[in-house]
This record gives structure tokens, C-alpha cells and sequence, in this order.
């Protein structure tokens, strides 16, 4: 009977497991056109800004019922917060793209003709939307680093259903949004190319 009341303590005592944290990257297919010249122009892709929570990891929510609140998940995070990974994500499509003689990021030593930079203003999950969605807004901007001249100024916004009620499916609509989003940069970046500068072949 001591023996039994000694385990009953301790089983009553212990705590539940704490859940374990969740990273997911933002990695999308970006499938955007392939320009058929190159602007003979370096790009530099700065990171993006963001205010309050979109600096950070921790993946955001809103509820239907409640607009202006913006809410964190706990446990569910990004490997790289949005503003950085998000300005990654362009990097990436603008060089596939082959739009400009060379992108950069602010690490590199070479000297920029053109700085494209701007901010993150929305990138947040809507679970009790119908159908539950991903919703995500930024603004963009592109300058010329001689004179500081704005050459282009666009906003991007979207939308992107959530599949199942699940983390991963989540993830897996922020990454369709983020690509299709990503796509339509490197589309006008491609169609604002002739107005850039003298272009080369490809």
C-alpha cells in the first residue's frame, strides 16, 4: 500500500511533456518567366523591414472575430524571420529570372547600381476565415544609388487557402503565397528592364 501511494504522488506530480517547437523555412517554387536580356545593371536586394511582431520568428494569427488583434503562436516558428527570409526568396527568383547582370544581397563587396528594398506589412495565418487562409501584404521600392532617385514603387498582396487543419499545411500556404507573390516581382522587374538602362544578351 506505501508503495502504491508513493507512485499515485508521483504520477500526480509530474508535469505533461512541454511541445516542442516547430520551425518551417520559407523556401517556395518560385515559377516566374526567364527575361530575354539582362539589364547591365547590378542589383542589390536589401533586407525587408517589418514592424512589431513580423520581426520576429514566431509565426502570426488573427482571429475573424477579432480584426485589430494581431496574435504569436507559441510553438510554431520561422528558421529565419520573415523581412530576411522573404528578401531571400527575391534574391533567388530576380537570379533565376536572369534580369539583371548580378544580384546581390548587402554582405557583398561589389557596388550596386540599383537598390530594391521595402517592407513586410502583412504575412499572418487567418484560421477561423472561411475557408481558413494565409494572407500576406508588402510594399516595394527601387532606387538608384547615384542619385537616389525612386525609379519604381509597387504593392503585393494575396491570399492562399490552408488545405488541411494542420501546422504543416499551414506552412505549405505561406510558401504557395510567398512563390506566387515572388513571381509577380520578378515579372514587372522583367517588364520595367527596358526603361533600366542598356541591356545585354543572355
Amino acid at each position: 500500500m506505501t508503495v502504491l501511494v508513493v507512485a499515485l504522488v508521483g504520477a500526480c506530480g509530474t508535469a505533461p511533456p512541454l511541445p516542442r517547437d516547430r520551425y518551417y523555412s520559407l523556401a517556395p517554387d518560385v515559377q516566374a518567366p526567364v527575361a530575354g536580356q539582362r539589364v547591365a545593371a547590378i542589383l542589390q536586394v536589401n533586407d525587408l523591414a517589418a514592424r512589431g511582431f513580423l520581426g520576429g520568428r514566431q509565426i502570426l494569427y488573427r482571429f475573424n472575430d477579432q480584426p485589430l488583434v494581431v496574435e504569436r503562436y507559441e510553438t510554431y516558428l520561422w528558421e529565419e524571420p520573415v523581412p530576411r527570409a522573404f528578401a531571400a526568396v527575391l534574391v533567388s527568383a530576380i537570379r533565376d529570372a536572369g534580369v539583371f547582370r548580378h544580384v546581390l544581397i548587402p554582405a557583398d563587396p561589389a557596388k550596386p547600381d540599383l537598390l530594391l528594398g521595402g517592407e513586410v506589412e502583412r504575412f499572418e495565418h487567418r484560421p477561423t476565415d472561411a475557408p481558413p487562409r494565409v494572407s500576406a501584404k508588402l510594399s516595394l521600392s527601387l532606387v538608384r544609388t547615384d542619385d537616389r532617385r525612386s525609379l519604381w514603387t509597387r504593392q503585393y498582396s494575396g491570399d492562399e487557402p490552408v488545405s488541411a487543419d494542420t501546422p504543416d499545411a499551414m506552412a505549405e500556404a505561406f510558401n504557395r503565397l510567398a512563390g506566387r507573390l515572388a513571381a509577380e516581382v520578378t515579372r514587372d522587374l522583367i517588364s520595367l528592364g527596358a526603361k533600366l538602362g542598356p541591356r545585354t544578351g543572355s
